[in-house]
């Protein structure tokens, strides 16, 4: 397997890495129930799972 012949200094490392960023979670707000959540998927809100605006799964008490 080829190898560096030098080490590679931090700043050259560094330079290189420049691109790599954090961004933020791009949150939209629900119609229905007004709650940010994550694009194309679902969420639960007070015991039900939402999804696109509508209830699709609510969850089982256990008595």
């Amino acid at each position: 397997m080829p190898n560096p012949k030098r080490k590679t200094s931090k700043t050259r490392r560094d330079k290189r890495r420049t691109h790599y960023k954090a961004t933020a979670k791009q949150l939209t707000v629900c119609p229905t129930t007004g709650e940010n959540h994550l694009p194309h998927r679902a969420f639960w809100h007070e015991g039900k799972l939402y999804y696109n605006g509508k209830v699709v799964m609510e969850k089982e008490v256990l008595a």
